[in-house]
């Protein structure tokens, strides 16, 4: 049951509404919720979550591969966002720099 309750929690790290907040603040027009921004949004905010989540329970393993794995797909679109559109990666960078 104790396993049960930390994956539940960890699957709703990040809620809907908290979710649909970050897409709002970060979309690029009105029906925006898949561009490279709002996903390096919600990636961010996923692996802030996770993060704080392996500082508790340092043992485990499974999460903190799924942590890696975020990095890794935060990274692959930055890289594409600085390749395809350098202003709107500048303009991100110092978004995420000030918080």
């Amino acid at each position: 049951m104790l396993f049960y309750t930390i994956y539940a929690s960890i699957l709703d790290m990040l809620a809907t509404k908290k979710k649909q907040t970050i897409i709002k603040k970060n979309q690029v027009h009105e029906k925006d919720t898949g561009s490279s921004v709002v996903q390096v949004a919600v990636l961010s905010a996923s692996i802030d979550e996770l993060a704080k989540h392996l500082k508790k329970h340092k043992k485990d393993n499974h999460s903190r591969r799924g942590l890696i794995k975020m990095v890794a797909d935060r990274r692959t679109h930055l890289k594409y966002l600085e390749r395809k559109n350098k202003p709107s990666y500048d303009a991100l960078m110092k978004k995420m720099n000030a918080n």
